[in-house]
């Protein structure tokens, strides 16, 4: 278990194999995420990465400035429906392909991008609807 954002960051920061996967594999206290985020902004998108990541980090990152944490929370698979939502009317293109991308992804969330501006986004869409592997 990772037990200080300290520890956090310097297992993802290291050059050895095994401590750079221990950041994106092992749980950490909801204490210690919140310190990461709060101390080492930086590292919100590997924090979202996380495998074990608690959902209510999750909702924290769901409203964080940069895009590229909030596409990593909507690629993740445990995502609530509520957060697929909120994040499928994101403003981000990245952000919303990455909701339509998820497996997980719910009728409900899908059903939000059908009428997207993009060809290939409104595609993919349409296809994981009629492939009805979706909640």
């Amino acid at each position: 278990m990772i037990t200080s954002a300290e520890e956090f960051v310097r297992l993802r920061t290291s050059e050895n194999p095994d401590e750079y996967l221990r950041a994106a594999w092992e749980e950490a206290p909801l204490d210690v995420w919140h310190e990461v985020i709060q101390h080492y902004p930086d590292m919100s998108f590997w924090v979202a990465q996380n495998k074990t990541v608690p959902i209510e980090i999750l909702k924290l990152l769901a409203k964080h400035p940069e895009w590229r944490v909030r596409s990593m929370v909507a690629s993740k698979n445990k995502l609530p429906e509520e957060l697929q939502v909120k994040l499928a009317h994101d403003p981000d293109f990245s952000v919303r392909r990455s909701i339509a991308a998820n497996k997980k992804a719910t009728l409900k969330a899908l059903q939000i991008l059908v009428d997207e501006q993009d060809d290939d986004l409104r595609k993919l869409v349409l296809a994981r609807i009629a492939e009805g592997r979706h909640k």
